[in-house]
């Protein structure tokens, strides 16, 4: 398999092992009842918002969330070399520039634009492949920057037989920026843990999707205009079908042609033309909810009819990779919900909603984004949440400081409502916790930092271990030992730890075990047992790597 390489390459390939575990310390729990910080209930929420370096961020995350993330979904910076964007997309950022003179040395000097991209892209791509579940899949947005590159080390990291698809998508603005042609799409480029294990999510048969969920009927479904069009779609042509409905304001709402028109000053000039429903399958239809109503960009009401996706059974098809026109304006969304302008080009809603419907994120999945940016990610699962009942759990990590302004702040809006008047949004409902990046866990001498204390401690050395996330179970249940971590596939382990004494695995602390194993496997400071005795017992003893000379 072909393979890229750069300047830096080597010092970046296996960054991942060196980058220290640090702790997530929490700041606040925010929750659609508790209304703000102080008010928020005390209980931590399952979805979290990280203000932090991604890096480092990702690393924290591998303890608890290790092969248990079904979708991730990111867009990170894009190469463009523009300096002016509120989320700098180019990674001559000085965080990053003195990352990669600590990381790559006296090399870092003679990178280029690209070989910089790709030295801080690859070790966090290494994590994030550590954190998909089997079944899982990620999606990145992209555009022809760092495409190609994109691709070869994610065939690299991923495995070239894991290559789900390279969707377009609709580019949300700077057009005319580009050289020779004014380039309207970009890149999301999907690759599976295991594509063995992946399951795609179907469209029907028309090969179209439908974005929208009708609560009520608990159906995906998408709109079709309700007046006629092409041939005979005047109202002359069928005035028998030219008859008034009532908009949801209660006025009088007609099938209308509004065409674009310079004459007489205004933007449009308004045509009559006809239904395709008769009045009384109108009527019908109405009663049905299959009748949805929207305001066109001159603030007129249209009728559009809702056409429902097929139930389970009916004929499916392959998704088309074309989502262009399925995409809504980000843009736009970001500023009904800040009521300004706060951040440039953020991704739609839609594009993340669709990637999860695609990698069939269930009701209870995890979904991962650590580019953050304005937060859409959470928008879009809060929304799924809320159209199904599901009770899926983001994760966001975001390294700028706008994390808390905006992108936790369009979390709070999204979970509380945000708009007035007619143009006020329900809020979705819903919670997260806010943390900071915390104290790593060694300190620089390779002994535990005893500072982040011993419910952290326990979780890493369980880690450590096992490679999976603490049972929630160890540690709350008063019948189980007071050292006890848990046991995993035949084999009990202890973590005989006191912050203040040295403590000793002798006969008298092995009378205190009641759980019968297959194997122990114990932490403590010194250990008083034979080699025989502990073989005949299997018993394995490990030394907690701290500085016992301070005791």
């Amino acid at each position: 398999m072909p393979t890229l390489n750069w300047i830096g390459k080597e010092a970046v390939v296996n960054h991942h092992l060196d980058v220290a575990f640090r702790t997530l310390d929490e700041k606040y729990t925010f929750a659609a009842d508790g209304g703000d910080a102080s008010n928020a209930p005390a209980e931590e929420s399952e979805n979290k918002i990280i203000h932090g370096d991604n890096l480092e961020a990702l690393k924290a995350l591998l303890p608890e969330y290790e092969g248990r993330i079904k979708c991730i979904y990111i867009d990170p910076p894009y190469n463009t070399g523009n300096e002016n964007w509120m989320y700098n997309d180019n990674v001559n950022s000085p965080r990053i520039r003195k990352w990669l003179g600590q990381v790559v040395g006296k090399e870092a000097e003679d990178l280029t634009r690209h070989d910089k991209w790709l030295c801080m892209m690859y070790p966090r791509l290494k994590l994030l492949q550590k954190l998909l579940s089997d079944d899982g899949a990620i999606f990145i947005s992209i555009d022809d920057n760092e495409q190609a590159n994109l691709k070869l080390i994610c065939d690299e990291i991923f495995g070239a037989g894991n290559f789900v698809a390279n969707i377009l998508t609709k580019r949300q603005g700077g057009r005319q920026d580009s050289k020779h042609y004014a380039v309207v799409h970009e890149y999301m480029m999907c690759y599976a843990k295991n594509v063995n294990s992946f399951v795609a999510g179907k469209d029907i048969k028309e090969n179209s999707y439908y974005p929208k969920f009708d609560i009520v009927k608990k159906r995906y479904y998408k709109t079709q205009l309700l007046r006629k069009w092409g041939s005979n779609s005047l109202r002359e042509n069928r005035p028998n079908l030219y008859y008034p409905i009532k908009a949801p304001d209660g006025t009088d709402l007609f099938p209308i042609i509004y065409q674009k028109s310079n004459v007489g000053g205004l933007q449009f000039e308004k045509i009559e033309s006809c239904w395709r429903w008769s009045a009384s399958n109108m009527a019908k239809a109405i009663e049905d909810g299959r009748v949805e109503f929207l305001k066109n960009e001159i603030d007129e009401w249209v009728a559009y009819e809702k056409i429902y996706a097929p139930l389970d059974g009916e004929s499916e098809t392959k998704v088309f990779t074309t989502w262009v026109d399925l995409i809504g304006n980000g843009t736009k969304t970001l500023k009904e919900i800040f009521a300004e302008s706060v951040f440039d080009y953020p991704k739609a809603k839609e594009l993340i909603e669709l990637a999860l419907r695609m990698c069939k994120a269930d009701k209870d999945s995890i979904i991962l984004d650590s580019f953050a940016g304005s937060g859409t990610t959470a928008h879009a699962v809060l929304n799924l949440n809320k159209q199904d009942c599901g009770h899926r759990k983001f994760i966001l990590v975001e390294m700028e400081d706008y994390a808390e302004t905006i992108t936790a702040e369009r979390v709070r809006r999204v979970i509380n409502g945000y708009g007035e008047g007619k143009n006020a949004v329900e809020g979705t409902g819903g919670s997260f916790t806010f943390y900071e990046l915390g104290e790593t866990v060694f300190d620089e001498n390779g002994y535990l930092n005893e500072n982040i204390g011993t419910g952290k401690i326990r979780e890493y050395l369980w880690y450590s271990e096992t490679r999976t996330a603490m049972p929630v179970e160890t540690g709350r249940a008063p019948s189980l030992p007071q050292y006890f971590l848990g046991n995993h596939n035949g084999t009990s382990y202890y973590f005989y730890y006191e912050p203040k004494e040295i403590t000793t695995l002798d006969k008298a602390f092995l009378n205190s075990i009641t759980q019968r194993a297959e194997q122990y496997v114990i932490y403590a400071d010194n250990c008083l047992l034979t080699d025989e005795f502990m073989q005949f017992n299997h018993i394995v003893f490990k030394k907690i790597p701290r500085d016992i000379k301070k005791l």
